[in-house]
């Protein structure tokens, strides 16, 4: 037992902590923790026994946010509902190599759940880093390029219509004979945002737009194209060709903005691996940013722009595979509460021991806090 204060409760938890890596904690730590009762007026947050897990927080807060937009609106209240025992609690199993990993949980599963997004994007990511690997091995002379498509911005209240326009203007594109003739395999993901303000300097976080953000749509593809060789000699396809293949499909009067390029290292001296990793990276990121939607939110206008946007998307499947990436990725709606919890990270040893510490989310104190009542 120990006195009742937090000062010699973290001074343990210090003490107890050798581990060399200060983002995992050691096998001393987690022992410590569970093998002592410790006083209820101490509070040991999951980011001061594991730094690397301090990430929970910030996801489990947006949904936070994301649920009490939801629970204004009475005609999505059934999302508001699920959205409050999502993630609320969480339970990890410890091995001295990766710390603590999750073994239990519930996660709500509704599309733009703050924490949602952020579990299915590192499952879709560790499938597809599994899927290169093993692709590798078959096609080792084949290459990737990162191709990005756009069109108009249209009102939010088309953006519906829009995606599916989109849809069919993509399959009309992969039976172009140019893209059949180097491209052999495909990963496409479809991302929503808010309309950036065009003067706004800034080239990676651009500030929503004044006159549209609240109004408009900005839906775009990412795509990963798998090519053959041939693709940088006799079938190379420059941008500007892209872009008049892409207007063409989208049977549009104007030229919509396209960006192609060859994925590479994205540091000096590494790996193709590296550069594939970005790539799948900016592919799998999350359909609908939390930032964009939790933009201005105590303005009805803005809270209207993402009811909105969870209307027109309601049920669409905003990823896609094809040729030899066929099937590399699970789809939205097939993916389980057990996905969620083991995305599947091979870079992670699952295995662990059998004793469950339980952490609990706290909205007074923002963040998670140990509570060893519910430990296993």
């Amino acid at each position: 037992m120990f006195p009742n204060h937090a000062t010699t409760v973290n001074e343990n938890i210090k003490k107890h902590n050798k581990n060399v890596d200060k983002n995992i904690p050691s096998a001393e730590l987690i022992d410590f923790l569970y093998d002592n009762d410790l006083p209820e007026s101490v509070d040991v947050s999951l980011a001061s026994v594991s730094a690397r897990d301090s990430v929970w927080d910030k996801h489990r807060l947006d949904t936070l946010i994301i649920q009490e937009m939801y629970a204004i609106e009475c005609e999505f209240e059934r999302y508001s509902e699920r959205m409050t025992d999502c993630s609320g609690w969480l339970k990890f199993g410890f091995n001295e190599v990766n710390g603590l990993v999750l073994k239990q949980a519930f996660f709500c599963r509704v599309r733009y759940c703050g924490m949602c997004q952020w579990r299915r994007s590192l499952l879709w990511k560790a499938l597809m880093y599994k899927t290169y690997d093993e692709i590798m091995q078959t096609h080792p002379t084949h290459r990737f390029v990162f191709l990005t498509l756009t069109l108009k911005n249209p009102p939010i209240g088309d953006l519906r219509e829009t995606l599916q326009h989109m849809n069919k203007s993509w399959k009309r594109l992969i039976n172009r004979k140019e893209f059949m003739a180097a491209v052999k395999g495909w990963v496409r993901t479809t991302e929503v945002t808010r309309p950036k303000d065009p003067k706004d300097k800034n080239k990676k976080y651009k500030r929503v737009c004044p006159t549209t953000g609240n109004t408009h749509a900005h839906p775009h593809f990412h795509v990963i194209l798998m090519v053959d060789p041939s693709y940088f000699g006799r079938n190379y396809i420059k941008r500007d060709k892209w872009q008049e293949l892409w207007a063409d499909c989208l049977r549009v009067d104007y030229m919509p903005q396209v960006d192609i390029r060859t994925v590479k290292p994205r540091k000096k001296g590494a790996g193709d691996d590296d550069g594939m990793r970005g790539a799948i990276a900016e592919t799998l990121k999350y359909a609908v940013k939390p930032d964009d939607i939790m933009h201005d939110n105590e303005d009805p206008k803005a809270r209207e722009w993402f009811y909105e946007l969870t209307r027109q998307t309601h049920k669409l499947r905003f990823v896609a595979t094809g040729g030899l990436l066929k099937n590399a990725l699970k789809p939205d709606d097939d993916i389980t509460n057990e996905d969620m919890i083991d995305t599947g990270n091979d870079d992670e040893i699952t295995e662990t021991d059998d004793r469950r510490l339980n952490f609990s989310f706290y909205k007074s104190k923002g963040g998670y806090l140990y509570n060893p009542i519910h430990n296993e």
